[in-house]
């Protein structure tokens, strides 16, 4: 086996073969830091930031006629983005669009297809969601009648980190009206089977749909192909496009005539948009399913994050991540494992069953661990109770910034540089 400090060298060669390499360049890199936290929030591309000074000075020269004339005329924004997003997820260019935010998308889509009759008032979810789309479940049960104590089901979780396909079908049964899992669990990096699970709702007469928040960019998917009905997910992880920047939404084209369950006027007939009528008719696409105006200014970094995203290729994006992620399991075994250090692997080793990012665990100090990574410039995050989650990012980390935050790992523990922190977390972690 190879030395600690060999592994160095092997992250070196690695990363001088690297295909994506240059793509690093494009990005503005923190100086003196290493990022890994690019599952919560993507870097921002070079090209980004010209690209909200193109729009500040559309909006400067042109004003109003903005919506028409810009270089991508404002009124389509929400549409063309949908389109370059579209191959990223394995889905027709009417079958996504830019829109919202990941909850609001989740409702409008949610309440397209919840519709509670007879025995089938249920909605399955899973113990392990991230918590804003339960709470949105809930209040959408509530809306229509129910009682979330009933009608909620939650898969649960044998280990408490992952979930098993096997348990979640068996949960659908004639009671179930719509499933909605994440693609990718927030907490451990587990990549769902969502081919497998499609297939098994569709064969109980249940609508099915997904949560790719944690995916989108760094997964490849096949949303059309697989017969998904519905998905949604954020631009500002994986994809780069910046705090808060819009998120988007995918349906089913054979959906495309349902009344989506909430109306607004972005959703009207796009020719028809401007005539005020009082009825409302929707756009025979994913549009159709859009509430206000979209927020072009925050929308402004997406073209050139995609653009990049569409250049390296989504394959390949993928086979670098499980290389990186490879590698940092190898360190973690191969040397951070044992006492004094302690630290496991929290997330799927099977590459079909783990997305983009990992999670390292520390049975007593993953919060007073993560403290001092911050504190030698090292970014993860945190997610309690002993979760160090990690996202080397296939466009702009290197192997080498691996091996780094696993030297760190090593001499935290060695020096006991996390004792300095008090045991409390912060506000946002």
């Amino acid at each position: 086996m190879e030395s600690f400090m060999g592994m160095k060298a092997k992250a070196e060669a690695l990363d001088a073969k690297d295909p994506l390499g240059a793509f690093r360049e494009r990005f503005v890199i923190p100086q003196g830091r290493v990022y890994l936290d690019g599952n919560s929030l993507g870097l921002p591309a070079r090209d980004s930031i010209e690209g909200v000074l193109r729009v500040l000075e559309e909006w400067k020269t042109l004003n109003i006629d903005g919506w028409l004339e810009g270089r991508i005329p404002w009124f389509n924004l929400p549409e063309e983005m949908g389109r370059r997003m579209a191959p990223l997820v394995g889905a027709l260019p009417q079958e996504v669009v830019m829109s919202g935010s990941t909850t609001s998308n989740l409702h409008s889509l949610v309440l397209t297809f919840y519709q509670p009759e007879g025995k089938r008032r249920k909605i399955l979810a899973d113990e392990l969601n991230f918590p804003s789309d339960l709470y949105a479940l809930a209040s959408e049960i509530r809306l229509k009648g129910g009682d979330p104590a009933t009608d909620l089901v939650l898969a649960r979780s044998k280990d408490g980190s992952t979930l098993e396909e096997e348990d979640l079908i068996a949960l659908m049964d004639e009671t179930v009206s719509v499933v909605l899992l994440p693609s990718v669990l927030y907490r451990s990096g587990q990549l769902l089977d969502m081919e497998r699970l499609t297939r098994a709702a569709h064969e109980k007469g249940i609508f099915i749909g997904f949560d790719c928040a944690h995916s989108a960019g760094s997964v490849p998917h096949r949303l059309h192909d697989w017969d998904v009905d519905f998905a949604f997910w954020c631009s500002y992880k994986h994809l780069n496009g910046g705090p808060g920047s819009p998120a988007f939404l995918y349906l089913n084209e054979r959906h495309f005539g349902r009344d989506p369950g909430l109306a607004g006027w972005f959703g009207y007939v796009k020719e028809k948009q401007f005539d005020m009528k009082i009825d409302f008719e929707h756009a025979q696409s994913a549009g159709g399913w859009q509430l206000g105006t979209p927020s072009v200014l925050s929308a402004a970094t997406l073209e050139a994050a995609l653009k990049i995203q569409e250049e390296a290729g989504i394959d390949r994006i993928r086979e670098k991540s499980l290389r990186l992620t490879d590698f940092l399991i190898e360190l973690v075994d191969g040397f951070l494992s044992d006492e004094p250090y302690e630290y496991s692997i929290g997330s799927p080793r099977d590459h079909g069953r783990r997305g983009g990012h990992l999670a390292i665990e520390h049975p007593r100090e993953a919060w007073r661990i993560c403290c001092a990574l911050k504190a030698r410039g090292i970014v993860p995050d945190f997610r309690p109770p002993r979760v160090i989650r990690v996202a080397p990012v296939a466009l702009y980390n290197t192997f080498t910034e691996v091996w780094e935050l696993a030297r760190a790992l090593k001499e935290i523990i060695e020096k006991r540089e996390f004792e300095r922190f008090p045991k409390e977390r912060s506000a946002v972690s």
